[in-house]
């Protein structure tokens, strides 16, 4: 039992009857402890031969590890300067990965991140399997969960952005410039922020009176082909929409390319919002009206969380939601006369 992983912080706040942070704060030599709490933990540390392991100096956690289900999205990118900003200031290091949904690449991971002993985890619209999570948490490495894919875990801090709020402004926009035909690509369905973004939308027409037309609504994942496609369907209907709302810049772009192939120009003839506000929306041709989402912000936050909880901190807000904000550029104009 003296080997350094084979007892946990977990394992011994539980013997305790305290907090995991409690005992992170008794191994850190904080002075923010009970007496007799202290004496219980240190009782206990003794007993089972834990040692802490070694950090950088100022005890703050030397490494975390960044986990995205794909890195093909430059939304990706701006998390990782978020996260990467912070942890720097912090002296700490990252480890970024992707696990692309493949048979095993999740355990190689786990396999992985044991063997590098990882101070804490930000998963960026990931599953999880529920056996990792269970060792993670034996391993008492603490998690924070960026945009989660589905309900996360109780106990595990979430980092997002008002999405809803985001659908809802997208589309109150396109309507009050006098659309009511607007389009929706939606992102995937397994991703809440994706779903909240749909019942923004759809909150939107039925604040306006307009019917929910499920013709309107066509998938996506996010991607420019995504957009593509979906613009091509509901171009082709017998009444196509003179508005579209891309759940992402990607199929914004995406739907902008297929309306140049149909000789449609934006916004005169279709306009068109999307969600991100990535930097160079503001360069596209016509530049791109959209939702910005505070990414870079995101990911800052996620660093600070989890640092702080590998610092043995109470995390005082574990669900965050940090504001969307409508960008009004030159990709929306009023409906053509019919």
């Amino acid at each position: 039992m003296a080997a350094e992983r084979k007892v946990t912080i977990t394992a011994i706040a539980r013997e305790a009857g305290v907090s995991v942070p409690t005992v992170s704060r008794v191994v850190n030599g904080r002075s923010d402890v009970a007496p007799e709490t202290r004496a219980r933990v240190e009782e206990l540390l003794r007993q089972y031969g834990y040692r802490r392991r070694a950090h950088a100096p100022g005890d703050r956690a030397a490494l975390v590890d960044l986990v995205f289900n794909d890195l093909d999205s430059p939304w990706a990118v701006e998390i990782i300067r978020g996260v990467e900003e912070v942890a720097h200031a912090a002296g700490v290091g990252t480890v970024v990965s992707a696990i692309h949904d493949r048979a095993g690449a999740a355990r190689q991971w786990m396999t992985n991140l044991r063997a590098r002993a990882s101070d804490g985890v930000i998963m960026v619209t990931s599953v999880l399997e529920p056996l990792l999570h269970k060792e993670l948490h034996r391993l008492g490495v603490p998690i924070v969960v960026v945009d989660p894919a589905g309900a996360p875990p109780l106990e595990a801090p979430t980092v997002g952005a008002t999405n809803w709020a985001g659908g809802l402004a997208a589309t109150e926009h396109l309507l009050s410039l006098g659309h009511r035909r607007i389009g929706f690509i939606a992102g995937p369905p397994r991703l809440l922020c994706s779903r909240a973004r749909l019942d923004g939308y759809r909150a939107a027409l039925e604040g306006a009176g307009l019917p929910v037309a499920e013709e309107l609504m066509v998938p996506g994942d996010f991607y420019h082909e995504a957009g593509f496609t979906g613009c091509e369907r509901l171009m082709e209907l017998a009444e196509p929409p003179t508005a579209l709302f891309a759940a992402s810049d990607q199929m914004a772009m995406g739907a902008m390319e297929a309306l140049r192939r149909r000789g449609l120009r934006v916004p005169q003839e279709v306009s068109i919002v999307g969600f991100d506000d990535l930097p160079e929306m503001r360069w596209s041709a016509p530049p791109l009206t959209t939702v910005r989402q505070p990414l870079a912000e995101m990911g800052k936050v996620a660093a600070r969380t989890v640092l702080r909880q590998a610092r043995g901190e109470e995390i005082d807000t574990p669900r965050l939601e940090l504001a969307t904000e409508l960008v009004v550029r030159a990709s929306t104009a009023p409906p053509p006369a019919r």
